[in-house]
């Protein structure tokens, strides 16, 4: 049996890790204000977009759950130095990527929003690959346990 020894990581460890709180408490707010969208907001919305929302399947709106919660838990993860944390940025990844199909190739979001809405779900998903990979290098340095 091999213990290592967890090392002190740096602050920028820490910085990185609070931003990326941050960024993923931003996306579960995103999720529960479409999730629980009043009927007031779908009324406000273009006849497009309404169809574009209620047509969205339940699986996309589980792969969106799933990414953020996961991305939060990740981050809650991090914050506490636990190797868990890369496995639950992985499925987080999971859900962007099936949020992310969805959107690019199964559904007509950008013929309703314009090719501008493209930047965010891009971001998004760069956000989430470079956590994961944040997360094994900090496993790396044994920075967690």
């Amino acid at each position: 049996m091999t213990t290592e020894t967890k090392v002190n990581p740096p602050k920028w460890f820490w910085i990185v890790s609070v931003l990326a709180l941050l960024w993923n408490v931003m996306g579960v707010f995103a999720y529960l204000a479409q999730a629980f969208m009043s009927i007031e907001a779908l009324e406000a919305m273009s006849q497009a977009e309404r169809a574009l929302y209620e047509s969205q399947p339940a699986w996309v709106t589980a792969a969106f759950a799933i990414a953020v919660w996961a991305g939060l838990l990740g981050c809650i993860l991090l914050l506490i130095r636990k190797k868990l944390a890369k496995t639950v940025f992985v499925i987080s990844l999971l859900g962007v990527l099936a949020q992310t199909t969805y959107n690019f190739f199964l559904s007509n979001t950008f013929e309703v929003y314009g090719t501008g809405a493209m930047a965010m779900p891009i971001m998004i998903l760069v956000v989430s690959v470079l956590l994961v990979l944040f997360s094994n290098r900090a496993i790396d340095k044994n920075w967690l346990s």
